[in-house]
């Protein structure tokens, strides 16, 4: 049972293609640069690796180019497309309509057509994937996984603004949450890892990578998460300034000349880690940094890791204590004096945890960190949203293993 998942982008798709009997990877890639006269596809499967430069002018033609990957040449997994059973497709925004999995039809793109002007760039990119891949596979089932979705359980005093109400009601203006793929992922992981059931835990999960998010998940539903109406709200990021005053964007703008759109562009592109540090949104630079000194990149790193902490004591407060907190994403996994910081920091509700063992963790583990006597347990669990995909268009497209 084969089921492949595209993530499409603006000018990429990466994809995977998994065997549901076991729930490994065959074949994994990316194609890059799509539209452009250097566009390339990168090819691992079998033990080995390809990258070739193939013409791909648009996401239709990059579909095509994957899809012949995978059935020719001498890593080639399949003899045709039929043996791909479903595709999984992931969306980062499911809007004020799609609040879970669903089967893609004519109808869900035109609807995500008419949202897509809360998450243009994003939605125009998923859209474009669900479309190419429906031409070049149109008999396969094919399923779409909302990254908003999981939050979509928040309770209305988590997801509203302090705006009019009016507002919210004709425009929609609210929390939605992203990296929801995720965090359901790392929710059902940690249930098995306690082995309890999702619904009996609280856990705070922590998606920390160039872009991050701090969700709170009580008794198996997200009650509320960082990200906001966009992916801009929340902690300090690799290039995003994360909660800021609104009133610096007419204020800055003005000193600046630029508008609103283009402080937008700024504030997502031009701040955060990278415009602290003047020099890297990329924290293994800026470790680099900090080992040599240098007083940007130390303070970047300092505000990077007090403006998470603060917000994970936010969560602890929302949730009226934890049963575990788990990191994950490229920093959570691998940035252990984050996870140091962080767990120090809950010290004085009890958390106690080996130091020893954080600092010497083998990459893409899961890892418990927390010792015996600690009030919360800790964990550093790698993240699969691929898989999640996988596993939930297996069950709507109605296969089973």
């Amino acid at each position: 049972m084969k089921v492949l998942i595209i993530n499409a982008g603006s000018s990429s798709i990466k994809f995977q293609l998994f065997d549901m009997t076991d729930e490994s990877v065959i074949a994994k890639g990316n194609c890059e640069k799509i539209g452009l006269k250097d566009s390339f596809i990168t090819y691992k499967a079998k033990g080995g690796e390809e990258t070739d430069k193939v013409l791909m002018k648009n996401h239709t033609d990059a579909l095509k180019v994957l899809l012949n990957k995978l059935s020719v040449g001498k890593l080639s997994v399949i003899k045709s497309f039929d043996e791909i059973s479903a595709v999984g497709h992931r969306c980062v925004h499911g809007g004020w309509m799609y609040f879970e999995s669903e089967i893609i039809t004519d109808e869900l793109i035109a609807n995500l057509e008419m949202m897509k002007e809360v998450s243009p760039l994003h939605a125009t990119a998923n859209i474009a994937g669900m479309v190419g891949c429906r031409k070049v596979m149109p008999k396969t089932p094919q399923v779409v996984v909302f990254d908003t979705a999981f939050h979509s359980t928040m309770p209305p005093e988590a997801y509203m603004y302090g705006i009019k109400y009016e507002d919210y009601k004709d425009y929609h203006v609210r929390k939605y949450g992203f990296h929801g793929t995720s965090h359901r992922y790392i929710m059902q992981e940690t249930a098995k890892i306690m082995n309890k059931k999702p619904e009996e835990l609280k856990i705070i999960s922590c998606h920390i990578g160039n872009g991050s998010s701090i969700t709170a998940i009580k008794n198996g539903k997200c009650v509320d998460t960082t990200m906001g109406f966009t992916p801009l709200e929340g902690v300090m990021m690799g290039t995003r300034t994360g909660d800021i005053d609104p009133t610096v964007v007419s204020y800055l703008g003005k000193k600046k000349g630029l508008n609103a759109e283009q402080m937008i562009d700024y504030f997502n592109k031009q701040c955060g880690v990278l415009g602290i540090s003047g020099k890297s949104s990329d924290m293994r630079d800026i470790n680099k940094l900090v080992a040599e000194g240098d007083e940007r990149a130390i303070l970047a790193r300092d505000m990077l890791f007090y403006r998470i902490s603060k917000h994970v004591g936010a969560m602890l407060n929302v949730l009226g204590g934890a049963d575990a907190i788990v990191f994950t994403a490229g920093l959570g996994e691998n940035q252990e004096d984050l996870r140091e910081y962080i767990l120090d920091k809950l010290a004085y509700v009890g958390v106690k945890f080996d130091r020893k063992k954080n600092l010497n963790l083998p990459r893409g583990t899961v890892e418990e960190l927390s010792v015996k006597g600690s009030s919360i347990r800790a964990f550093r669990i790698p993240t699969n949203e691929e898989l999640l995909i996988a596993r939930d268009t297996l069950k709507l497209a109605g296969l089973k293993k």
